[in-house]
């Protein structure tokens, strides 16, 4: 469970909060304005209501009698619009600030090196971009200014109340302490509380994120038990702790509504006999005290409320600056802006290690000339892939250097590098959209009718066409309407579109049908013809064609040549690896 805060409220969390605001100052002070005008007509509607009773009333007299009921129903149409101004705009208020820091947190979360996420869940991001978010607008909309415009109303009622009657005002005032120290308690007890249920739903929201995106792999090995059960008991944990909150409710809302009971007894008690006795209090006094008291004690217990709506809001709020916090963006400090690359690539003693003190890459160094096509091959965990992860500044490497046209990729700006970069992977992703916007990914620069020449030209159009809609085709999340081959095909195409200096392929075909492995290969030969290449290969084909292959081991490259150059090494690593692995396949 994540740390809580020894402070009831944190003063220094909530400025930060309040910096969002000052781009909507003038609607901020609208806002201040209906609080004000909510406490002020609230706290004298009673005073005129006493003197209606007490001038017309009791001393039976009709003049001025009409001015009074006037006077009260224009203070409370006021205080109606008073309360319409301030809910609207309240409410648009949290709404816009929450609007600034998601776009804030979402610019941030695109900024972070990949090593951020494989360290944290896809769940609690989407839990602090969304559910966290709108705990934050309730802070607005139902917490801060709702307190400010009880608290204002009590101090008013309070004014009021003893320039009417300072002896009734004693009655009332004697049981506030009492209550007052039973807010904080409750406060206290309420803010741990609701960290545990923002930790709760936080891991609930990983938990059911990762088992619906993994639900194949659950059927597949009949887990379906297993993960119930383990859902029930993530699920009792946030039951437990939403049912603290209401236990620490149920206590202390019956003891603020007893204390106010008892109040409006002993003033009905002192002040009826006051009224009796024909002494200093008169029936509109005890009239309008019967009014105060609600307003005096009714915002106690909304404070309390709001402010567990306030907890709620700064606890989140905390949980999203710290990912606003988190410094793990890739340093783009690079001046030189990458265009039209030859394509030459140099690999200088580069150490990598994903995990501190467990390399990946130890110490490799080669070169790719330009317009190259260069195949790697190895063993799984041979490190092949942090090759592509380094070349895109995925991840900032140990010691070494990586250079593109002689030039270190870290004296190029990000953007531009990646721009000259392509890259096909194994596992293809998919956005939940048409066939077209996933491979333009809504570049406006590329046309309809670019992808459509580019379609042909790899030969993949008539493939598309067969769909339904044809490059209009949703292909629904992570593309679950396409096969695997047919969304190789799609990444490819994604791919040449993009023009790249660079490509990078991850070649794998293994759970393609033989027609999409025949287009696979024909838009390889197509896309990779007069353009630098860097192919993790998978296939005999790809290698033989490659104009050089780097056979890597455990984190070294042990050899390198062509394949010819490498078959006549005696005991050599490619050797063996081709008479285990390739020579069954180019005996088929």
């Amino acid at each position: 469970m994540a740390k809580v805060s020894k402070e009831v409220f944190d003063v220094g969390l909530f400025k930060r909060l309040l910096t969002f605001i000052k781009p909507y100052n003038h609607i901020f002070g609208i806002t201040l304005l209906a609080v004000f005008g909510l406490a002020i007509f609230g706290a004298i509607r009673p005073k005129v209501l006493q003197l209606a009773i007490d001038d017309n009333i009791a001393a039976k007299l009709d003049v001025g009698f009409l001015n009074h009921m006037l006077v009260y129903g224009g203070l409370l149409l006021l205080e109606v619009i008073s309360n319409l101004l301030f809910i609207y705009f309240a409410s648009w208020l949290g709404q816009s600030v929450v609007r600034d820091i998601r776009v804030k947190l979402f610019e941030h979360i695109l900024k972070f090196k990949m090593k951020y996420y494989d360290n944290s869940s896809v769940g609690l991001l989407i839990t602090r971009a969304v559910t966290d978010m709108e705990r934050i607008a309730d802070i607005f909309g139902q917490g801060l200014f709702m307190i400010f415009s009880d608290l204002l109303k009590m101090f008013l009622v309070a004014c009021v109340m003893t320039y009417m009657n300072w002896k009734l005002s004693i009655i009332v005032f004697f049981t506030l302490p009492v209550i007052l120290f039973a807010t904080k308690i409750f406060q206290k007890y309420m803010k741990k509380a609701f960290e545990e249920v923002r930790t709760e739903v936080s891991n609930l929201n990983s938990f059911v994120q990762e088992r619906v995106t993994g639900m194949k792999i659950l059927q597949l090995f009949t887990r379906e038990d297993i993960e119930y059960t383990n859902f029930k008991k993530i699920n009792n944990r946030h039951k437990k702790g939403w049912l603290k909150t209401v236990w620490y409710n149920s206590i202390f809302f019956p003891i603020a509504e007893l204390l106010s009971s008892i109040t409006l007894a002993m003033i009905v008690w002192f002040g009826g006999l006051n009224v009796v006795n024909q002494q200093l209090t008169t029936l509109g006094d005890l009239t309008a005290f019967i009014m105060f008291i609600p307003m005096m004690f009714r915002p106690l217990n909304q404070i309390a409320n709001k402010f567990n709506t306030l907890q709620m809001g700064m606890i989140a709020a905390d949980r999203v600056f710290k990912v606003l916090d988190t410094s793990s963006n890739i340093n783009d400090s690079g001046a030189l802006v990458a265009s039209n690359l030859k394509g030459e690539i140099a690999f200088k003693k580069v150490h990598f290690s994903y995990v501190e003190e467990e390399e990946v890459l130890k110490g490799i160094s080669f070169t790719v000339k330009p317009g190259e096509t260069v195949a790697i091959v190895g063993a799984t965990g041979a490190g092949k892939s942090t090759i592509i992860n380094l070349l895109n500044r995925f991840y900032t490497i140990d010691t070494g250097d990586i250079y593109i046209d002689n030039v270190r990729i870290n004296d190029f700006t990000l953007n531009s590098l990646r721009k000259q970069i392509a890259v096909v992977l194994q596992d293809v992703f998919t956005f939940a959209d048409t066939i077209l916007n996933n491979i333009t990914l809504k570049n406006s620069d590329i046309s309809e009718e670019d992808v459509i020449v580019a379609a042909k030209q790899i030969g993949i159009h008539d493939f598309i066409m067969e769909l339904p809609n044809g490059y209009h085709y949703n292909v629904k999340e992570r593309g679950v309407m396409l096969s695997s081959g047919q969304r190789q095909l799609i990444s490819f195409l994604r791919a040449y579109v993009a023009n790249p200096s660079i490509l990078i392929l991850d070649e794998a075909t293994s759970s393609v049908d033989a027609y999409s492995e025949q287009l696979i290969q024909e838009a390889t030969d197509k896309i990779t013809k007069g353009r630098t290449s860097i192919v993790i290969a998978h296939r005999l084909a790809t290698i033989k064609k490659a104009n050089k292959i780097i056979v890597m081991d455990s984190g070294r490259i042990v050899e390198q040549g062509t394949h010819l150059e490498l078959l006549k090494k005696e005991n050599g690593y490619y050797r063996n690896l081709y008479e285990v692995q390739f020579l069954q396949e180019e005996v088929v």
